[in-house]
């Protein structure tokens, strides 16, 4: 009875949620559109991220290269053979890439699988490595995927990166894939398969003693978090409305490994409420690197001081609160009613 009130209150609350940010779009202005979306993207990046590093261990630092193959894979999808025509300037773009026309949801789909094959091809050989070997072998084939982008110009315009595309990640969009990233691994990481994952985490040879196989579900870890990368890397390409090369390096994976780390390793809670709160942090650290003119005074900006302040913020949170923000802690409609009551959860 109360799982099914439980869930009754969750079905309830994301409709309601969906609802006002359906409304939300007539009254706010596109400024706080435009970062609102980009909360719900980063969630889902930083979610996808906490699945391999936070739930089961593994250090991974390729998520650019999942993101890139996600956005370059939804933008071709969902630009018409018209514009691809105008656009590939250096080449011409190679058939069937040509004519490849789809519906944005079928797109981001498509990225999400691309970058899953991609996941298949570089864990069987890698994903044996473990700890810092795992994560600069990840870091190197996302620099491999970057270069592959800059060289393969008849299918990825190269160096020239793809402009116009189509704005279709609008925000009830986007937070419905928020919303079914969340429930999803919600649903696994809640059940015997997520105990599998934190045993394998905490250690991974009592798990192969127990006779888990690590390798495969340390696969099927990774490849679940490249699909879920890949969507939101189409729904940022979709977003920005323009994406390049220069855009998926080491300091776009370093900042989902933020939101991961500041919020709390093995928490979905945590990942949402830190990816909230740093691109938020971001945004308004940018009055820093603005001339503010006080009337009496105008104090020139600071270019740059906006990640310095974000820096020391974040050494602060390792030094003084290493677990993250909710640790391995999760919100749930128990520990609501508890706080609301006055017990301890």
């Amino acid at each position: 009875m109360l799982l099914q009130r439980n869930s009754l209150l969750s079905i309830f609350a994301m409709l309601a949620f969906g609802l006002i940010l359906w409304q939300a779009e007539g009254f706010l202005g596109d400024y706080q559109i435009y970062i609102l979306k980009l909360v719900f993207i980063n969630t889902i990046l930083a979610l996808s991220l906490n699945l391999i590093y936070g739930f089961t261990g593994m250090f991974s630092l390729g998520h650019a290269g999942f993101m890139a193959i996600g956005a370059y894979i939804s933008a071709i999808c969902i630009l018409s053979p018209d514009q691809k025509e105008m656009m590939w300037i250096l080449d011409p773009i190679i058939w069937p890439f040509s004519d490849l026309f789809t519906p944005f949801w079928v797109s981001v789909l498509a990225g999400g699988i691309v970058a899953t094959l991609f996941a298949v091809l570089i864990a069987v050989p890698v994903l044996r490595l473990g700890d810092d070997y795992l994560g600069i072998a990840t870091l190197g084939f996302a620099e491999i995927i970057r270069v592959l982008i800059v060289n393969a110009t008849p299918i990825t315009n190269g160096s020239l990166g793809i402009k116009g595309i189509p704005g279709h990640a609008t925000l009830l969009t986007c937070y419905v894939w928020a919303l079914m990233t969340i429930v999803v691994l919600a649903r696994l990481l809640y059940s015997n398969f997520g105990n599998v994952l934190r045993c394998i985490r905490d250690n991974e040879i009592a798990a192969t003693v127990m006779g888990i196989n690590v390798f495969r579900y340390k696969v099927l870890s990774f490849c679940l978090g490249a699909f879920f990368a890949g969507v939101g890397g189409a729904l940022l390409g979709s977003h920005l409305s323009t994406i390049d090369p220069k855009m998926f390096n080491f300091l776009l994976t370093f900042n989902v490994l933020m939101f991961v780390v500041a919020g709390g390793l093995g928490s979905l809670t945590g990942s949402v409420i830190g990816a909230a709160i740093i691109t938020v942090l971001l945004e308004w650290l940018r009055a820093i690197e603005e001339p503010m003119d006080l009337g009496f005074v105008e104090i020139p900006g600071i270019p740059g001081m906006r990640m310095v302040v974000f820096s020391v913020v974040l050494l602060a949170i390792i030094l003084y609160r290493r677990e993250g923000i909710m640790g391995t802690r999760e919100i749930t409609w128990k520990s609501i009613g508890n706080l609301f009551s006055g017990r301890k959860s």
